[in-house]
């Protein structure tokens, strides 16, 4: 029984070796992956995000003149950086320092 069990494994070893000596030959002529799977997935979350912005910019505008009707509506805040910003035509939006005077 024990030589049975070890001439099974040995052939086990041997065809494993062959069929990997087999495939290292064919490893080279394979097609590269394709990133067309990824490109697809990063531009549906770009324009998600462009879409995502634009609707709550408009319900920040109709919320503004529910509020004040008439007005022109000021800039929105950046709502996910905190850092200094710089605006060329308008005006800045106030911001709110937790510990200003």
């Amino acid at each position: 029984m024990t030589s049975y069990l070890w001439r099974k494994y040995a052939d086990y070893v041997y065809t494993k070796w062959e069929r990997t000596l087999l495939w290292d030959m064919v490893d080279p002529y394979r097609r590269p992956k394709s990133f067309t799977p990824l490109v697809t997935i990063y531009i549906a979350a770009f324009y998600t995000g462009v879409i995502g912005a634009a609707i709550t910019e408009q319900l920040y505008k109709e919320k503004y003149w529910e509020d004040h009707p008439g007005e022109m509506v000021p800039l929105m805040k950046p709502m996910f950086y905190g850092g200094p910003w710089r605006v060329y035509r308008g005006e800045v939006p106030v911001t709110t320092l937790p510990n200003a005077p």
